[in-house]
């Protein structure tokens, strides 16, 4: 792995971006004509949100009135998806298809209504080895994605139909992100490997709920279910049947739209090959990216070899080794499990092995890429706190050291930057409290690339947090810390980033 660096170039660059910044008469990105400035040019809708929802008990996930998945985590223009869904009771129900954005604050725009069709009831699937619950349900319909549909993050909205009597409707979401292969300023890699790894569809069925133990290697999970309620540290009815991506990915996604910045949109399995990201300028993962398959990590190194801008503005990232394979119908990249941990040599993988362990795989050190690791305990809340003022990342800010943000770290972290990573600076610390008591140390860095580029580690997944406030969303809240929302220093310092990497 590349640790060496030409410092000419990267403080030459500082200075040239620096000056750039300063002669903007606004931080915002310019308003230039780009898909993504054309596609929000359209009337977004006022009613994409779910309305009535209910799970099957006070603490399922699952919503079995009205419940969906996609054939595929993302697809492109020309390419056909296939929606699954059940009824119970069988009831007729319509597919709303909307692009999540911003569309002058709508957050949403109505792409194409679906039916109505006749609903039944689908099997809930046994057991299969390691726990596998693989649904093989009948699909419902079929839809070939119009060339003229943006790259974005798409949910479709499951409605059953009201009878005459006036019998009361019930919602949730299917999720999956439209592709495409232009190049683009930004990437934005979804964490669904993620939103994956923590379903509990139907009862409890996730990579954590294994008897065997929540951290081993022992359960497989597949993209071949609904997702249901997300199950951990918020209870948000929007998160029904749309994985994580409205609680922690959409407020960057709604505030990049509304910046016109020439954003495009990638799953983690997109990321098999580097292919996708050296077409693009800066490569982003969002919110709680914790598990990838290693070829994510070579692609993502390949990237920044060849001069990408990594911004890791996450928390927990890069830290389980998830291999894919293939589903029961050989459809690629439809299973993961927890396969090891990352970390190489580090005291935490190696501790991970000896307690959780035996583990088929082991992943590199991900300090080394993306400037900070995984520690334990890797959890908790805290406020983001200045540690070097002068440095570019806060031109405009006003922030002075020692300056907070409050609530800004969590609910998970990095920390522990590698020592003899070359050019590394350490822009942001502090202590993060678990539960309130445990303390931990967590480090935001930024380190140069090889060729002029950098990589920065935000160290927190609550970053967006504090970008935007989109219709519909939660703030999240943990280990009795909470970020504020909107924070104007936050959205300068993400312009700051993306004035030079872009």
């Amino acid at each position: 792995m590349t640790r060496q660096i030409d410092r000419r170039n990267w403080l030459k660059s500082s200075a040239v971006a620096t000056g750039a910044l300063a002669a903007q008469a606004s931080w915002a990105a310019p308003q230039r004509e780009n898909p993504i400035v054309r596609e929000n040019r359209q009337a977004g809708s006022n009613n994409w949100q779910l309305t009535r929802v209910r799970t099957d008990t006070v603490s399922s996930v699952r919503s079995s009135h009205i419940e969906g998945f996609c054939s595929r985590q993302s697809v492109s223009a020309g390419e056909s998806i296939d929606f699954f869904v059940s009824t119970a009771p069988a009831e007729d129900f319509i597919l709303e298809i909307f692009r999540t954005g911003y569309y002058d604050g709508a957050g949403a725009r109505l792409m194409k209504t679906l039916g109505p069709y006749k609903g039944s009831v689908q099997a809930v699937p046994e057991y299969g080895p390691k726990r596998l619950r693989e649904c093989r349900w009948e699909k419902a319909t079929s839809l070939t994605i119009p060339a003229d549909w943006t790259s974005g993050v798409y949910v479709g909205r499951l409605t059953t139909v009201a009878d005459a009597t006036g019998q009361a409707y019930w919602q949730s979401y299917v999720v999956f992100i439209v592709r495409d292969d232009r190049p683009a300023d930004i990437l934005v890699q979804c964490s669904d490997n993620t939103w994956q790894a923590y379903n509990q569809w139907p009862l409890r069925d996730s990579v954590y709920t294994h008897p065997q133990g929540n951290q081993g290697p022992w359960a497989d999970v597949s993209f071949d279910r609904p997702y249901g309620k997300y199950p951990q540290i918020f209870d948000n009815p929007q998160t029904i049947g749309s994985g994580e991506w409205l609680c922690f990915e959409y407020p960057m996604a709604f505030w990049l739209e509304q910046h016109g910045y020439d954003v495009t949109y990638c799953s983690n399995s997109d990321m098999l090959t580097p292919n996708r990201g050296l077409k693009c300028k800066a490569f982003l993962s969002v919110g709680h990216d914790e598990y990838w398959d290693q070829r994510q990590f070579e692609s993502v190194v390949k990237m920044r070899d060849e001069g990408v801008n990594l911004l890791f503005f996450s928390g927990n990232s890069v830290c389980w080794v998830s291999p894919f394979r293939e589903s029961t119908d050989g459809d690629p990249n439809r299973i993961l499990f927890r396969g090891g941990p990352y970390g190489g040599d580090y005291k935490l993988a190696v501790d991970r092995e000896r307690k959780h362990g035996p583990f088929p795989h082991r992943g590199p050190d991900e300090g080394y890429l993306i400037g900070a690791r995984n520690v334990e305990p890797v959890n908790g809340g805290g406020d983001w706190v200045c540690t070097k003022p002068s440095h570019w990342l806060y031109e405009g800010t006003g922030m002075k050291q020692g300056e907070r943000i409050a609530g800004l770290i969590g609910w998970e972290y990095h920390g522990d930057p590698p020592s003899d990573l070359d050019g590394l600076e350490v822009v942001a610390e502090g202590t993060a409290f678990q539960g309130g008591v445990r303390p931990q140390q967590w480090t935001a860095t930024i380190y140069p690339g090889p060729k002029g580029n950098f990589v920065f580690n935000a160290s927190t997944i609550w970053w967006a947090q504090d970008l935007s406030s989109p219709p519909g969303h939660q703030l999240p809240w943990s280990h009795w810390s909470r970020p504020h929302g909107p924070d104007q220093r936050v959205q300068r310092m993400t312009a700051n980033l993306l004035a030079r990497a872009c």
